[in-house]
């Protein structure tokens, strides 16, 4: 899936790594299956790493595995909490191990405050993403965490206003609506 549209739909790199993963033709697929779609995902995502240059993300591209089993364990968890579950404690430790494993330093990059992870490329790039999930259970934006309504699409993201009900207005919603329609054009 090289040169994937990611749904970037909640600019949270945490959440938007677990929504790397979507469902179409009813069957699941991971829009980071190469190094190159990992490479696109972080240049996109590049505002939140701007630290990110062309050495780190070629040694990047080769630790997909450790990615994809990171996304997975943050799937897990983001679904368990999306359901009504607190934080677990073990989620919580395993994130602040993965940030333990690359601390950060900082450095102003164009003018910004950057946060550098300091360690491995890999871990670097984990750590920055467990900072962030981090982030959403310490600010309690994560319990604003949902599962779209549409029984077939597996994205989450952060209901603000607690009345939305899809992952995206454009994806699933769009498709309720023209689904509700064409079943009430029949009825008539």
């Amino acid at each position: 899936m090289t040169n994937a549209q990611f749904p970037l739909i909640t600019h949270y790199l945490s959440l938007d790594l677990v929504n790397t993963e979507i469902i179409s033709y009813d069957k699941r697929h991971d829009l980071i299956q190469s190094g190159k779609d990992m490479m696109a995902w972080l240049a996109i995502m590049g505002e939140t790493a701007p630290f990110l240059n062309s050495l780190t993300l070629q040694q990047v591209q080769e630790q997909l595995q450790s990615i994809h089993q990171f996304r997975a364990e943050l799937r897990k968890h983001f679904e368990r909490i999306a359901e009504g579950s607190e934080p677990s404690q073990a989620f919580i430790s395993f994130l602040q191990d993965q940030i333990a494993a690359a601390p950060f330093s900082y450095q102003i990059i164009d003018d910004k405050l950057a946060r550098i992870p300091n360690g491995k490329p890999d871990d670097s790039v984990l750590s920055l993403i467990a900072y962030d999930a981090l982030w959403l259970i310490h600010t309690k934006e994560i319990k604003q965490l949902k599962r779209c309504a549409n029984e077939k699409c597996i994205l989450l993201f952060l209901d603000k206003t607690g009345r939305r009900k899809w992952c995206s207005m454009k994806i699933c919603g769009n498709r309720h609506k023209v689904s509700r329609h064409q079943k009430k054009m029949n009825l008539e």
